[in-house]
């Protein structure tokens, strides 16, 4: 996603505290992915067909974990990259040409594919949609699922486009002006999800609109 990384100024840990909330900690985030493992099991009536793919970068860890949950709840035996994978939306976003050095990331597709599949893709923050729509005209060049459902771990609002997620760990209210900043394990060496108001400056990884432009 769309990180951007702001330095540190002599003086500003006071306000960043001052105007950063913590919504979520890594209790509350575990427990929503466990949630929201077990409403895609519900929703797709198990996980024989079912594919997980992640949106970089973010979105790609929550997949993984959500497999994990997956199939500790259906009690099987299956390697994690046979239900799990990642999506790369780069040559599909609609301000490329305002970004062209965008580096792209892999795309990693589960060996049986996609074809009559149930996909559910997976991302940090839903946002403006746009992400999710280049995520989607991806998806069509690599093959046709059955159906296609979303997963998020926070639905900030604010949307552009005609897109609903399906699976919400939380929805979070915010405006426009506010940041709202995922921070990962696997990514970041924490969980955790705050709100970053105008002004607080941040010494880490923020995704600026909620994971880019998801």
């Amino acid at each position: 996603m769309n990180d951007q990384h702001t330095p540190a100024t002599p003086g500003s840990e006071d306000a960043s505290a001052a105007q950063r909330s913590r919504v979520l900690g890594a209790d509350e985030i575990r427990r929503a992915l466990t949630r929201i493992a077990h409403e895609i099991l519900e929703s797709g009536h198990g996980a024989d067909d079912l594919v997980l793919l992640g949106i970089p970068h973010r979105g790609v860890p929550l997949a993984h974990r959500l497999a994990e949950q997956v199939i500790r709840a259906e009690g099987e035996d299956r390697p994690l990259d046979a239900l799990a994978g990642s999506l790369d939306i780069t040559l599909y976003r609609d301000d490329l040409r305002h970004n062209p050095t965008r580096a792209p990331s892999p795309t990693r597709i589960p060996r049986e594919g996609i074809d009559g599949r149930t996909v559910v893709l997976v991302d940090d923050v839903l946002y403006s949609g746009r992400t999710v729509r280049a995520a989607l005209d991806a998806l069509g060049t690599i093959g046709r699922p059955a159906a296609v459902r979303l997963a998020v771990l926070v639905d900030r609002g604010h949307r552009q486009l005609p897109i609903r997620a399906d699976h919400v760990g939380k929805n979070l209210p915010t405006s426009r002006s506010e940041r709202v900043q995922v921070q990962l394990v696997e990514t970041d060496g924490t969980d955790a999800v705050d709100i970053v108001r105008p002004g607080a400056a941040t010494t880490d990884r923020t995704d600026v609109t909620g994971g880019g432009r998801a």
